[in-house]
């Protein structure tokens, strides 16, 4: 599972980096627009929309729960500080996705109590497109909280998060990670789309299927 997560660069605007990602063969893409006002997240939202679509992609929208269903996106991410994953579910209903950020195993078990579909587990290493980090987890990080994870019989999608480059897919799949989400690694790219086309290829060479897991 490959997650793009969207933001503005020199070169690129939130949705000419998604279309980038989507025409690399990325089928899931995250809106975050942090600092953006409401109605210009609801346009940017109602513009990439059909892009999404188009590509057969969802459109995962970062923190606006109330934005979800009046445009036809596809869920919500949150991150720690945001609505409580409870009351997004309250709000949405069964349909709709849900993800959480996590940082410990204590954050994925909350998240999964209040009903959360899947989890950005990180940082993996720093990262400058995100302002307020958490601790670095490394691959050490992870294996330990995935084995916590397994061994409390907690199965929900987990995806590495924090300055994930192609050389990292590899090492991280081995530690029976879902995926990966990244931002920059594409955006900065030569070429965003052939570099998405060469994650996908690595997990899928490295990895393993959701599809039996969750509603994702």
């Amino acid at each position: 599972m490959l997650q793009f997560i969207t933001h503005k660069t020199a070169r690129y605007d939130e949705i000419e980096g998604a279309v980038k990602a989507l025409e690399g063969g990325c089928r899931w893409i995250q809106l975050r627009m942090k600092e953006s006002s409401v109605d210009l997240v609801e346009n940017t939202t109602q513009q990439l929309l059909p892009l999404c679509r188009q590509y057969s992609a969802k459109l995962i929208l970062d923190d606006h729960v109330d934005l979800v269903i009046p445009t036809g996106a596809d869920g919500v991410h949150l991150g720690k500080m945001d609505l409580p994953v409870a009351e997004a579910r309250k709000r949405l209903g069964e349909e709709y996705i849900i993800g959480a950020t996590a940082n410990n195993f204590d954050d994925i078990s909350k998240a999964v109590d209040e009903g959360a579909d899947y989890i950005g587990l990180g940082p993996y290493r720093y990262t400058t497109t995100k302002k307020k980090l958490s601790s670095i987890l490394g691959l050490e990080g992870y294996r330990s909280i995935l084995e916590k994870c397994h061994d409390n019989n907690i199965h929900i999608p987990i995806v590495a998060i924090g300055g994930i480059t192609l050389e990292d897919i590899e090492p991280l799949m081995q530690t029976s990670l879902s995926g990966v989400a990244v931002s920059g690694c594409v955006l900065s790219a030569e070429d965003p789309s052939d570099y998405t086309r060469k994650l996908i290829e690595a997990l899928d060479k490295n990895g393993r299927s959701v599809a039996a897991e969750s509603k994702l």
